[in-house]
């Protein structure tokens, strides 16, 4: 089973390493985890997704839970917040393939960064099982590239 945290953590240097030392030292594998400042400059956000069960999910939350530079742990539970993902993607491009391409794109309200004779680049955001869905549209045309943040999530109205 996918969980997903918001961790909020004191925004200094060395807290990503405690944090990922943690999961590696009991073997919890992450999925994705991003990190950036929120809108207090003194903490910082990450998302963690990892898989596993409900007892693997106390003891990730307890073991967060201990270490100093962490502020609250929320176990974010399905359909109670909004979670996207960014890819960016470099697509092999020839001039008969294009339109279809731009068509693939368009309907995942992709954005085009770059355009080559040979490629496109662009962008687009959604939810993973979009993003998926995306890149196994695109991998018949052979996919150069591609960069891939992790979730981003946050609660859904007030807490």
């Amino acid at each position: 089973m996918q969980h997903t945290l918001s961790v909020l953590v004191e925004n200094k240097s060395g807290v990503l390493a405690r944090v990922a030392g943690l999961f590696s030292g009991r073997g919890f594998n992450i999925q994705s985890l991003t990190v950036c400042q929120t809108e207090d400059e003194a903490m910082s956000r990450m998302t963690i997704v990892v898989n596993g069960d409900d007892a693997v999910l106390e003891q990730v939350s307890k073991q967060l839970n201990k270490l100093i530079d962490v502020i609250k742990v929320h176990d974010l539970h399905p359909n109670t917040f909004v979670e996207t993902q960014l890819i960016l993607v470099n697509v092999n491009c020839s001039s008969k393939e294009r339109s279809e391409i731009l068509q693939i794109v368009d309907i995942f309200n992709g954005k085009i960064v770059d355009v080559t004779s040979k490629s496109i680049i662009f962008e687009a955001t959604g939810s993973g099982e979009k993003i998926e869905s995306l890149v196994n549209l695109l991998s018949p045309f052979g996919i150069r590239e591609m960069a891939r943040t992790g979730s981003v999530a946050l609660h859904k109205g007030l807490q």
